[in-house]
């Protein structure tokens, strides 16, 4: 769909890429990017590894309205986030007065050693991100929005940037289910789509009891047209022979 206001998500972390921990993220995220008319576009995995984590930031930040990452600003040693965003940006990394003072509130001055000073280094010029749950704060340079990789944390740290978005009308979306396969209907679905560029239709094929399936996803800003290609989906699929369930809108 043109027109569409876009974002890439970063998630960063070996653990994610070694299958040791499953990302729960990306559909936290892009459903709140949903809300305020922002679509997710576009999701890379990196590993820890500082090149890797530049070459991303900057492409996507390129590319993208809006980029977030996840994970890497912790206090160990391979959390490097923060300082491989600084690097993409060409700003040096200090340690935030304002990022100490929030750490303070969570953290005993008596026990602010070094390790966890580290999550108080913020590339110079950003914004700090709040962090409600454990205090020490992500932050946004540029259309960077960087924040930790714990879901209860992030979700609380997105939450508090979402509103400040500039997005456009969110998308709605309508559910067919075709009781015929993907090849019966590929054709008639190619036409419609080209016949309604503003929309986008997905199809998603199933199994069940033996019989195959397809759900076709029709999403986008106006829910008439929406509500009209979907109709004309499931009405591509009746004369072809197919039995149809209309499911609504979501």
């Amino acid at each position: 769909m043109e027109g569409d206001i876009g974002a890439a998500l970063i998630v960063i972390g070996n653990e994610v890429l070694s299958g040791r921990t499953q990302d729960a993220n990306i559909q936290y995220i892009a459903s709140g990017l949903n809300d305020v008319g922002i679509r997710l576009k576009e999701v890379r995995i990196v590993e820890d590894d500082e090149a890797a984590i530049v070459k991303a930031v900057n492409e996507l930040r390129a590319a993208y309205t809006y980029v977030f990452t996840t994970g890497g600003i912790g206090p160990t040693h391979d959390d490097i986030t923060s300082e491989c965003v600084a690097k993409a940006f060409g700003v040096p990394l200090l340690r935030d007065p304002r990022a100490v003072e929030r750490l303070l509130r969570q953290i005993k001055p008596e026990n602010l050693n070094e390790a966890r000073l580290r999550m108080a280094n913020i590339p110079e010029g950003a914004d700090l991100i709040d962090n409600p749950v454990s205090h020490a704060p992500g932050f946004r340079i540029g259309n960077v929005h960087v924040m930790a990789g714990v879901p209860k944390i992030m979700q609380a740290m997105f939450d508090g940037v979402k509103g400040g978005l500039q997005g456009g009308r969110p998308l709605v979306s309508a559910n067919v289910t075709l009781h015929m396969g993907e090849g019966v209907i590929a054709d008639g679905l190619r036409q419609i789509q080209a016949d309604h560029p503003e929309v986008e239709i997905g199809s998603y094929p199933f199994s069940r009891d033996g019989h195959y399936g397809t759900v076709i996803v029709t999403r986008g800003p106006d829910p008439a047209v929406v509500g009209k290609v979907s109709e004309r989906v499931a009405e591509m699929a009746e004369t072809l022979g197919g039995r149809v369930e209309r499911e609504g809108r979501v």
